[in-house]
């Protein structure tokens, strides 16, 4: 997998935890570095937990399913991908993680929320073959850590602005994924 692919994928997996961190932003009177680094350090820290977790869990299973992996990986990245356009598109605010709060429990929780899809897309990397995954991994926790850190500031400054905008092109980058993947093991895309 190339490093723009995996860049890609990268920016689509963080960009839960970009909405989440602006309105971590939106809550806080002031956003100042150490509340940027505690929402990008739990969210690059599980984001790039979850896929090596998932990668495990796919190459075990790997042999059992290698006729219908790339099917696999489009359809678990399409559900995801649709399911971040879903609630973009739905309407929802961010009151459930609209406070100020960086204690570890309510860290914690927002962090395997936001994580979940990246557990998931480890499996489908798994599948897809060719992938160095501690590459991926290092890659995915940078980009999240970087752009959570930003989410927070952003909140801050604008809003809930680009809250819906962070999902629906997080939830467009993962279905794309998932598509291109698909087409190379067909043999449409070499």
């Amino acid at each position: 997998m190339s490093f723009f692919t995996l860049f890609a994928l990268a920016v689509g997996l963080s960009m839960d935890a970009f909405a989440v961190s602006i309105c971590k932003g939106l809550a806080m009177p002031r956003a100042d570095a150490k509340g940027m680094c505690i929402c990008g350090a739990w969210f690059g820290g599980f984001q790039g937990l979850m896929p090596l977790i998932g990668f495990g869990l796919g190459s075990l299973f790997a042999e059992a399913i290698e006729v219908l992996d790339h099917w696999i990986a489009f359809g678990l990245l399409a559900i995801i991908g649709l399911n971040m356009l879903k609630d973009a598109l739905s309407g929802g605010d961010c009151d459930s993680c609209g406070s100020a709060d960086l204690s570890v429990k309510t860290m914690f929780i927002m962090a395997v929320a936001t994580s979940i899809d990246a557990l998931a897309v480890g499996i489908s990397l798994a599948m897809a073959g060719d992938v160095n995954i501690w590459a991926a991994v290092v890659l995915i926790g940078i980009t999240t850590f970087c752009l959570s850190a930003f989410g927070v500031k952003v909140g801050s400054i604008f809003g809930d602005k680009f809250e819906k905008k962070a999902q629906v092109a997080g939830g467009v980058i993962l279905i794309l994924l998932g598509l291109k993947i698909l087409l190379e093991h067909l043999g449409v895309l070499a």
